[in-house]
């Protein structure tokens, strides 16, 4: 098993939240899409929900809508999300919402990660800057920079 972890690249895990349950499918057959060229190779897929009283539930993938056509993803669990994770989940889920959460191997980053790791390098520290925060981060900037250009002196 540590030589399967050796060759693997980072995994990383995404909590989308559905608001009002409302789930339309669009992301899916992009998901499909990187899975097929080898860019990610999902490890865990599940979904849960938060009833209005707080409490979280699996939902089976037939049970996300008839519109939406989950089969492919049918299987995929490695045993890597327990109940603690689904807990944590439905921490951040507002009642009455959904979530599908994604454990996933980024397949494209492997032989740079066998590499680092053959070097005796290892991650000490890994994140992600939502768009949220990078758009209010340029907007800022920008306003910044305009305010500069103004100022007589």
């Amino acid at each position: 098993m540590s030589d399967d972890l050796e060759e693997m690249g980072p995994v990383d895990y995404l909590v989308v939240e559905f608001p009002g349950n409302r789930m339309t499918g669009e992301g899916f057959p992009l998901l499909v899409d990187l899975v097929d060229r080898g860019i990610i190779r999902i490890l865990d897929f599940l979904f849960v929900r938060k009833d209005k009283d707080g409490s979280v539930s699996v939902l089976e993938l037939k049970e996300v809508g008839d519109e939406v056509d989950l089969s492919v993803f049918e299987g995929a669990s490695s045993g890597l999300m327990g109940d603690e994770d689904i807990k944590e989940a439905g921490n951040v889920l507002e009642p009455g919402n959904s979530a599908a959460l994604l454990v996933y191997e980024n397949v494209w980053a492997a032989p740079l990660a066998r590499a680092l790791r053959r070097s005796g390098a290892q991650m000490v520290a890994s994140g992600r800057i939502p768009v949220q925060a990078l758009l209010a981060s340029l907007d800022a900037a920008e306003a910044a920079a305009s305010g500069a250009g103004s100022a007589v002196g």
